[in-house]
């Protein structure tokens, strides 16, 4: 098999449950819209959505790079991790920032699957990808924390029962700079939709549940706050590093699933008396994917060391999510190109697999914010933006 192969037994594992879920499932999940339930809760019980977690609440204690290779498998074998990976790297800024009492209280029961972890509300519609422009605040009252507001893009809220928040507790103007007055909460969302929290779900291309959500008075435990006031830009930040190098991880698994795809379909199907694989103009499009591919996933697992090792990588997780996106993209270019009418076939998966990949050259963040992100901060040129 070709692609790397390190972490072999977590690869089995996951491969192993995957063999119980195969494309057929996925594509019927698509076709009627529906959420991958049976499959999601398949990965609980086997343990492996709570990789990330100590061992002393019941977790794994496994580090991203390990937590990437599965969200890598699952797409591999023609699944869609966009449905659970959620649960991976939100956990970041519950591990990193959470107290003691919030961890002992929280994490397992996320553990053993009885609670979900899997969404995390941030973006708002007036600031898109500029997160210090949010203007959802969270005002202290007592012993709980009154928020008002909007996010959008805030997924797998009906699957979940935790979620992630970042809010003002300081408004804009009373803040030296932009990145302060920013704070984390975990919310109960069993305790919040229809109290205080309205839901709205966005159609959109690919399945894939997202919604717009709305605060108005909604009240939050005190207890319920995450590290320090003011700190949760930076709290965020652990979570979002984490999102992107699983998310490059994800793309890999995309990318080795269309040129195998592709490659076996090449080798068989005969066009003029010969297999299409044997004109150049078919094998390099398929080697130079498989090229960008294997150079993305270097890029991701130097983003997984660093987090793993507690040290800066911002820029290295940006630029394997980069990577990782673009060599996916054009794998399924590719791919579906060489099948002809039958990439377009909904039997043949390719046409919902190059939609699932295409969203992460968009989300979760952007290729030009990440273009800009590296001229700014390892070039030295003057901020765009």
């Amino acid at each position: 098999m070709i692609g790397d192969q390190r972490h072999s037994d977590i690869r089995d594992g996951v491969r192993a449950l995957c063999a119980d879920f195969p494309a057929k499932y996925f594509r019927e999940v698509d076709e009627r819209r529906a959420y991958p339930e049976e499959f999601v809760t398949a990965l609980t019980k086997a343990g492996w959505l709570a990789a990330l977690i100590p061992q002393e609440y019941g977790g794994s204690g496994l580090g991203v790079g390990e937590a990437s290779v599965i969200m890598e498998e699952i797409n591999r074998c023609g699944g869609n991790a966009g449905a659970c990976h959620g649960q991976l790297y939100n956990m970041g800024t519950l591990l990193r920032h959470g107290s003691a009492e919030q961890k002992a209280e929280w994490l397992p029961l996320i553990a053993t699957g009885e609670l979900r972890l899997q969404s995390m509300a941030v973006t708002e519609p007036s600031a898109g990808t500029q997160t210090t422009a949010i203007t959802t605040m969270a005002t202290r009252r007592g012993d709980r924390y009154i928020v008002n507001g909007q996010k959008v893009w805030t997924s797998r809220l009906l699957h979940s029962d935790l979620m992630i928040l970042l809010a003002r507790t300081t408004p804009i103007p009373q803040v030296r700079k932009k990145s302060e007055g920013l704070s984390t909460f975990l919310v109960d969302l069993r305790q919040s939709i229809g109290r205080g929290m309205t839901i709205r779900p966005i159609a959109n291309m690919v399945n894939h549940e997202t919604f717009e959500v709305f605060f108005e008075n909604l009240e939050i435990p005190a207890a319920n706050l995450i590290g320090r006031e003011g700190q949760g830009f930076h709290q965020v930040l652990d979570g979002l590093n984490a999102e992107r190098a699983i998310i490059a991880a994800e793309c890999i698994g995309d990318g080795y699933w269309f040129i195998d795809k592709v490659a076996r379909y090449a080798s068989e199907r005969v066009v003029f008396g010969r297999p299409i694989g044997a004109n150049q103009g078919v094998q390099f499009p398929i080697a130079q994917a498989l090229i960008e591919v294997e150079a993305a996933n270097l890029m991701r697992w130097r983003a997984c060391e660093l987090f793993d090792a507690g040290m800066p990588c911002g820029t290295e997780a940006n630029m394997a999510k980069y990577l990782a996106a673009k060599a996916s993209w054009e794998a399924g270019e590719a791919c579906l190109q060489f099948h002809g009418g039958f990439g377009f076939a909904a039997e043949y998966d390719v046409e919902r697999k190059f939609r699932e990949t295409r969203l992460y050259q968009v989300a979760p963040i952007s290729t030009n914010l990440i273009l800009a992100h590296v001229a700014e901060h390892v070039l030295g040129l003057p901020r765009s933006f």
